[in-house]
């Protein structure tokens, strides 16, 4: 995907705030400090469009990022860090469930775990919500580039089996470092954005 113009719109902290247009929307929506910020960066080939930070829990907000007039890519607020307080916390519930109950230009979930680690009862609860919703989803596991090949088929089976995912579903590996799994998650967003 060859992208020339990337830009950040906005960053909303109620539906309010959603910026008004007619494209398709990709949201990338996972725990804090999973690598979504990184994930976009590296499947834009741009190092700093999504602002990273080293202390998970700091997007507290939905950033929205216009790719070259074709579509956006959506980057919703990490849920399950344990030092956020409590109401912050409740705060970002409401924002990221308001986002995928109402938007109706949303087209497709990127769903980000940590391959190193079993996902969490949180990471659980967003998956079996996107199944009920029948929105297109592809289950990415980022940092994938620190752990062994022999270790990979380990992990994506704790994966699937932790997340009940049928073996059809869309999966892959990532690592912002590598550029692994990439190309499939371009072609998701690609294929959930056509039309």
């Amino acid at each position: 995907m060859k992208v020339s113009s990337p830009r950040f719109v906005t960053s909303a902290f109620n539906p309010a705030g959603y910026p008004d247009h007619h494209l398709r929307e990709v949201a990338f929506v996972g725990r804090s400090n999973v690598g979504k910020s990184s994930m976009i960066n590296k499947i834009l080939n741009h190092k700093k469009l999504a602002r990273t930070s080293s202390q998970p829990g700091r997007t507290q907000s939905i950033n929205f990022y216009n790719i070259d007039n074709r579509f956006f890519l959506v980057d919703l607020p990490g849920y399950g860090f344990a030092r956020v307080p409590d109401r912050v916390k409740k705060e970002w519930g409401h924002l990221i469930n308001d986002y995928l109950s109402t938007r109706s230009s949303l087209a497709g979930i990127v769903q980000i775990v940590d391959a190193r680690h079993k996902p969490t009862a949180d990471d659980r609860l967003m998956v079996d919500w996107l199944r009920e919703t029948g929105l297109p989803t592809i289950i990415v596991a980022t940092k994938v580039d620190k752990i062994s090949r022999g270790q990979q088929q380990k992990q994506k089976n704790i994966i699937y089996q932790t997340l009940e995912l049928e073996d059809e579903m869309d999966f892959c590996f990532f690592s912002a470092k590598t550029g692994e799994g990439k190309d499939k998650i371009i072609s998701f967003i690609l294929d959930v954005t056509a039309g």
